[in-house]
């Protein structure tokens, strides 16, 4: 095939990838006088020269499949760390895993380029392996997670219960990624956890993930604790599975009227959440919220609906930003490309995706105890997991059973 031939198939696929942005084909460019559309599709001849050059100029012969796949990732990646582009080989693998695979307990997202640890499950074999919240994963077995999109990244951490999963971690202060192998297990969320403070005068409630059977325990606790007249502490850090309708929910019962959150996007006709009086299980206790940057998703929607309602206050370390409606859009070759239509919003506006939220009071979380120390190897199997902070170590903890002492209840 001539070169020239070539370069002009891949500029072809690129062009119906920005087809699914635009909402429009090659022919209804040319009908639309939006000028921001034809500025997009004459970037098209541009990226056909830069393929003209990188074919004939670069210092050996490229994978131009490779190169185009990486450009089309890159597209989209652009655009916000949850939009993906799967080759056919890819949607392929990503349509046949229909989930309840064992894992290695990670909630995963993209930042800088790389997978990065959104938060860990605890008591996981992540968590016993001392992978935290802003660990980056640079790559799994010999894939580098630059080069994979983040629904291809979450389906590989997954497999059989009992299989191994190498990957290679980059940690706050390590200069080099270290090499652990994890084994998958199948995970299953604790129930809400419950400890009782100050006298049994404040009951501290940490859901682990804001699904429907989690929220329906935080409901009949909330409704125990109202009786009780107790004040309420609710630890949502480490936070970030479980789904956007449930964290609306979770949000309406604490709140007995206003806005939860929105959804809204450029052809998704804005949607606003509204609390319902009668869904409310405790609108009155006083409350105080600990996030941190494990805190995403719908517990980020959650605990903005608390603070923009000054329904209570919010605790901790700015959350990690992450709330998205998606579509999948199959391509002509048998790819796909899963696109952010619509984000989330706070009842200030304010787009979890872009803005996160930032809590009120602000408290740093301890520092690793041994984050200074490389006691373990880093080809080892079982690295030997820092020492924790113990719960009278945790400071955000404290601060925030120091507001509630100071609330009349």
């Amino acid at each position: 095939m001539p070169k020239s031939l070539k370069i002009s198939l891949l500029a072809v696929s690129v062009m119906l990838v920005v087809g699914v942005f635009l909402g429009v084909n090659a022919r209804g460019v040319h009908a639309a006088g939006d000028a921001q559309q034809e500025g997009a599709y004459r970037q098209i001849n541009v990226y056909g020269e830069v393929l003209q050059h990188i074919e004939t100029e670069y210092v050996v012969d490229p994978n131009m499949h490779n190169v185009t796949n990486g450009a089309l990732r890159g597209l989209l990646e652009s655009l916000d760390a949850d939009s993906s582009y799967l080759t056919p080989e890819d949607y392929k693998a990503y349509r046949s895993d229909k989930g309840g695979k064992a894992q290695v307990g990670i909630n995963i997202s993209k930042r800088y380029g790389y997978a990065t640890v959104v938060s860990v499950i605890a008591n996981s074999p992540a968590d016993k392996a001392s992978i935290a919240d802003g660990d980056i994963i640079e790559a799994i077995g010999t894939q580098d997670t630059r080069d994979l999109s983040l629904a291809m990244i979450q389906t590989m951490l997954e497999g059989a219960p009992g299989s191994e999963l190498h990957i290679a971690v980059i940690r706050p202060r390590k200069a080099e990624p270290e090499k652990i192998t994890l084994s998958r297990v199948m995970i299953s969320e604790p129930a809400v956890s419950e400890t009782l403070y100050e006298n049994s005068s404040i009951v501290y409630l940490a859901p682990g993930i804001l699904d429907k059977d989690h929220v329906n325990q935080m409901e009949q606790k909330l409704k125990t604790a109202a009786k009780s007249n107790r004040k309420v502490l609710l630890d949502l850090r480490e936070v970030s599975a479980g789904s956007m309708e449930e964290g609306v929910r979770a949000a309406n019962l604490f709140l007995k009227s206003g806005t939860i959150a929105t959804l809204e996007g450029q052809k998704f006709p804005k949607q606003t959440f509204g609390a319902d009086a009668s869904k409310a299980a405790d609108a009155t206790s006083p409350l105080v919220v600990l996030v941190n940057r494990g805190t995403a998703g719908p517990a980020e929607l959650l605990a903005a609906a608390i603070a923009d309602n000054h329904r209570g206050d919010l605790v901790g370390e700015k959350t990690f930003g992450e709330g998205t409606e998606q579509k999948t859009f199959e391509l002509s070759d048998g790819g796909a490309v899963i696109l952010s239509i619509a984000k989330y919003a706070s009842p200030a506006g304010k787009k979890f995706e872009d803005d996160a939220v930032t809590p009120a009071t602000v408290v740093a979380a301890n520092d690793d105890l041994s984050a200074d120390s490389d006691s373990s190897d880093s080809t080892t199997k079982t690295p030997t997991p820092p020492k924790k902070p113990t719960p009278a170590q945790d400071n955000v903890l404290n601060k925030g059973l120091d507001l509630l002492k100071a609330k009349a209840a």
